[in-house]
């Protein structure tokens, strides 16, 4: 089974909640929704009923379905950006680059329904989204931005090279989650799709 390819999602337990934190229990169990049921199903009153609560208890932290909506995004975010740092902790930069990389593909694998929602344009506008968007995408632009520095990227835009290498990284986990690509295929498309775009970064002289 490829790396890529390995499931790193929390299985969240079906029993139902008795204490804690409320909110991030209920957001644990609208991530499951999602996955199972997609945004169309996804609703308050059925996320009581999954989370063992009363119908209203959870208007008590979400408004309405687009607040939910909201608050999944903004986790989805940090998740992704807590991986990044992960990732780029240690190496050379080919190395962090790589694992940044192979971080963003895993978790657009694993979260096809929870990434559309963080990319929804609706999830753009409020100031919680665009703080957790500017926090996740921090380490991949700074080591871009680093890059530049020694010589070894092009100038430009930072984010804008690190917005353009998670859309093509987004559309290979696409070819990889609806089998377009094999499984077996996957790790040696990794790493194609890496060096075209480090080859294409890289400085003409």
């Amino acid at each position: 089974m490829s790396d890529i390819l390995l499931d790193t999602m929390p299985v969240t337990s079906p029993r139902s909640y008795h204490h804690g934190d409320l909110r991030a229990e209920l957001l644990r169990r609208a991530e499951t929704l999602l996955r199972r049921a997609g945004v169309d199903g996804l609703s308050l009153r059925q996320l009581a009923r999954d989370t063992g609560v009363s119908h209203a208890a959870p208007s008590r932290h979400f408004r309405d379905k687009q607040a939910l909506l909201d608050a999944l995004a903004v986790s989805g975010f940090e998740r992704l950006g807590a991986s990044f740092e992960k990732a780029a902790a240690t190496g050379t930069l080919l190395e962090r680059t790589t694992a940044v990389a192979r971080a963003y593909l895993r978790f657009a694998i694993d979260n096809p329904a929870l990434l559309a929602v963080m990319f929804a344009r609706k999830q753009q506008q409020t100031p919680a989204m665009q703080a957790a968007v500017a926090q996740a995408l921090a380490m991949p632009v700074a080591m871009i931005g680093e890059a530049q520095e020694q010589g070894e990227v092009v100038p430009g835009d930072p984010r804008r090279f690190c917005l353009s290498a998670m859309a093509a990284l987004q559309g290979l986990a696409t070819f990889v989650g609806s089998g377009f690509i094999a499984a077996d295929d996957a790790d040696s498309l990794f790493e194609e799709t890496v060096t075209h775009m480090l080859d294409g970064l890289r400085p003409r002289h």
